[in-house]
C-alpha cells in the first residue's frame, strides 16, 4: 500500500514532530489507514528522530495496534469465558478450516482477516463474533458458515457489478 507522505507529515505537525506525543501519532496514522503502514512508521521515525525499533516496540505493545494491512471484512471471535463456555472455540475452528487462515491473519486475497478478543462485554449473548462492527449473538457453528456465505456472496456481487461496468465502457 501506498501511503501520502503530506497526510503522515500532517499528523506530525498535528502535535509539533513531538517525541512524547509517539502514541497518538500511532493512533492518527492508525485510524486513517486502518493500520500502520511500514513506510509511515519509517517516516514518522525519521521525523521525530526516534529509532525504528522503538516505534515498534510501543506499536507491538498495545494490540489495538496493526502492523498488517487488515482484510476488507474483519471477524473478531471472543473468547472471554462466557464465550469459551459456550462454544465459541469451535466457532473460531470453523472460520480457521474455511478461511485457510488462523486467528490474527488475513486472507491472501485481502478480504477477510480473523481476529480474537478476550472479552467484548456482552456474555448474556456468549459466544459472540462481531463482523465488520455488527454483533451476532449467540453464534453456532451454522451461523459461522452462513456468516461466511454473505461475504462470499458480497464479494461475487461486487466482482459481477465491476464486469457489468467494464462492459459498458467498451
Amino acid at each position: 500500500m501506498e501511503i501520502n507522505s503530506k497526510e503522515i507529515e500532517t499528523i506530525l505537525k498535528k502535535y509539533n514532530n513531538k517525541k512524547s506525543a509517539l502514541l497518538s501519532i500511532l493512533q492518527d496514522i492508525q485510524e486513517k489507514y486502518n493500520w500502520l503502514p511500514q513506510e509511515a512508521l519509517r517516516l514518522v521515525s525519521e521525523k521525530i528522530c526516534v529509532p525504528l525499533i522503538d516505534i515498534y516496540s510501543v506499536a507491538t505493545f498495545y494490540r489495538a495496534f496493526k502492523l498488517v494491512e487488515p482484510g476488507k471484512h474483519n471477524i473478531t471471535v471472543c473468547m472471554g469465558t462466557a464465550c469459551h463456555v459456550r462454544g465459541s472455540p469451535s466457532v473460531l475452528n470453523r472460520f480457521e478450516e474455511k478461511l485457510h487462515i488462523c486467528a490474527g491473519q488475513t486472507t491472501p486475497d485481502k478480504n477477510v482477516s480473523l481476529e480474537t478478543v478476550n472479552c467484548l462485554g456482552c456474555c448474556a449473548l456468549a459466544p459472540v463474533v462481531v463482523v465488520d462492527g455488527k454483533y451476532n449473538a449467540q453464534t453456532t457453528i451454522q451461523k459461522a458458515d452462513k456468516i461466511l456465505t454473505e461475504i462470499i456472496q458480497s464479494k461475487k456481487q461486487k466482482r459481477k457489478s465491476i464486469k457489468r461496468r467494464s462492459h459498458k465502457t467498451k
